[in-house]
């Protein structure tokens, strides 16, 4: 490490990747210096996973008072209040960026308010400060895209929706991947009327097909208007509300219009063109293993780079770099195998191989699959199905993906990834007792394959 720089570490974005990678290296001894342009937390803790999934425990309230009566009880009628959730949620993310900055703190990292922009491969320019530093690191995340459409500027994205002043009563949402359909279960589950539009064939692409299915089968029953091969191609201000043309021709009136429609790297304005950093696909920032960018001295992690856009990963590949390049350690980054869930309504959960993914490949399967109705529905009327699902490698025994759908499945496959992380054979699971009476139970239980 070299005394001549302000810093060892700069780094670009105090996020979850950021965060992390700034403690670490100041846990080995480095000099560390961050900067951020909104509020320490990133895009998961402060307008993302952590605000979502507490309106998904909101939301799921009104089913719970739905069944209760299958379960004996009388709920006298429930008055709900949007300004309450939304000031609850406030607070616990005041709560949460309070932690980071603290966490920040106490490792000695210095934070620097402001957008950081690279002058040369050793140099970050910050509110019209610069600072020197001997490596950066590039940890800015991305940001909601939506398409140039007449009349834009009327839609809001996930950022804002945790913002509304009002639950709207009709709401479009026009996507069809884990933001979209998690928006879906929230606003229906608080009432609104929802209405998810895309311009392919079915939701969730990239998921495994059986998860699509049963998951869109779900959030119809709930009552959601799933509409196909259709998108807004042009939204007006009709009075309080507003008129969307959708790509078929049709118009309908919506309270609010919500784009879901992807995330872009967040790489403009940032001066990688100073310093000659090379960019791929979507303009996300090239990595290797090691999270190094084309140019020497400047490394990047997280959703800004060409790898997996999960948070997890991102503390992962911050964690790594800073044990690599300040802790004599040499830790290059593995994403195989890893877990994510949908907090859908109902979730979803999946780790390892799709069964698409393991036929290109050109693995022999045997998969095994289980569609029933969830014990937890029993007493209540309720005929929706979960789904489990185990993909075996015909030759090896190995299991190569496991896919759920139904309750607490995000909770149910956690430990399973580490089964499916370490290799295990589906004789593993044959062999483990089940707890029963489980819906988890179903995956050390599943004995005749589909095929």
């Amino acid at each position: 490490m070299m005394a001549h720089h302000d810093y060892d570490l700069f780094v670009i974005g105090a996020g979850s990747g950021g965060v992390r990678a700034s403690r670490i290296a100041a846990g080995h001894g480095a000099r560390v210096g961050i900067c951020e342009e909104s509020r320490v937390g990133g895009t998961c803790v402060i307008r993302g996973c952590v605000p979502k999934k507490l309106l998904v425990y909101a939301s799921q309230f009104s089913e719970a008072f739905e069944d209760a009566a299958g379960h004996g009880w009388q709920v006298k009628s429930a008055d709900f209040s949007w300004s309450r959730l939304i000031a609850a949620k406030d607070d616990e993310i005041d709560r949460l960026n309070g932690i980071y900055l603290k966490l920040l703190d106490d490792a000695g990292v210095d934070l620097h308010m402001g957008r950081g922009r690279l002058v040369d491969a050793h140099t970050v320019e910050v509110d019209g400060k610069t600072f020197s530093a001997e490596r950066i690191l590039i940890a800015v995340g991305g940001r909601p895209w939506i398409p140039e459409v007449p009349g834009a500027d009327l839609a809001i994205t996930s950022d804002e929706a945790f913002h509304l002043p009002d639950l709207p009563g009709r709401v479009l949402i026009a996507g069809a991947g884990y933001i979209a359909v998690e928006f879906a279960g929230i606003f229906n589950g608080l009432g609104s009327e929802v209405n998810l539009a895309y311009r392919r064939d079915l939701i969730l692409r990239g998921f495994d097909d059986d998860i699509r299915k049963t998951v869109e089968a779900g959030m119809r029953s709930r009552g959601i208007s799933v509409d196909y091969h259709c998108s807004p191609v042009r939204m007006e201000r009709a009075d309080d509300a507003i008129q969307v043309t959708f790509s078929d021709d049709r118009h309908d009136t919506y309270d609010a219009v919500m784009f879901a429609t992807g995330r872009k790297p967040y790489t403009w304005d940032l001066g990688l063109e100073n310093v000659g950093v090379r960019l791929g696909p979507d303009n996300r920032i090239e990595v290797d293993e090691y999270s190094r960018t084309s140019v020497e001295s400047v490394f990047a992690v997280g959703d800004v780079t060409d790898r997996m856009a999960l948070t997890p990963v991102a503390l992962m590949e911050g964690h790594a770099f800073a044990d690599t390049q300040f802790g004599g350690m040499d830790r290059p980054v593995d994403h195989a195998d890893i877990p994510a869930a949908v907090f859908s309504q109902p979730p979803a959960a999946t780790v390892g191989l799709s069964e698409q993914e393991a036929l290109e490949a050109g693995y022999t399967l045997r998969i095994f699959r289980s569609q029933f109705t969830p014990m937890k529905y029993a007493l209540t009327g309720r005929s929706e199905k979960g789904m489990m699902k185990l993909l075996v490698d015909a030759t090896t025994d190995r299991v190569l993906g496991c896919h759920l759908v139904g309750p607490d499945a995000p909770e149910i496959l956690q430990g399973f990834a580490v089964a499916i992380r370490a290799g295990l054979r589906k004789s593993d699971f044959d062999r483990t007792i089940g707890i029963h009476p489980t819906s988890a139970e179903e995956l050390v239980t599943l004995r005749q394959p589909i095929e």
